[in-house]
């Protein structure tokens, strides 16, 4: 269940983050392989504003979840960051 949840987020990321690509107001291209966290966690790390208000929002929602604070910046791939993958 967990994994078609994780699917069902990057296939939104894609959509989500396509419509902004072709639009225009993104020079992010999307990603099959990045959850929307990951993406804000990226934009944060930038310091996008968009990212700042939208973080928050889903870390808290992943409190509720039983999750510890900064779910986004933990989810940012490795591979955005210009790292080897984690085991």
């Amino acid at each position: 269940m967990r994994q078609l949840l994780i699917s069902i987020d990057q296939l939104l990321q894609v959509v989500i983050v396509g419509v902004f690509y072709v639009a225009g107001l993104t020079d992010a291209c999307p990603s099959a392989d990045e959850t929307i966290s990951s993406y804000v966690g990226r934009g944060q790390l930038r310091g996008a504003r968009w990212a700042m208000i939208l973080a928050p929002i889903i870390d808290r929602l992943f409190i509720l979840l039983g999750e510890e604070p900064g779910h986004c910046r933990r989810n940012v791939e490795t591979a955005f960051l210009g790292l080897p993958p984690t085991a």
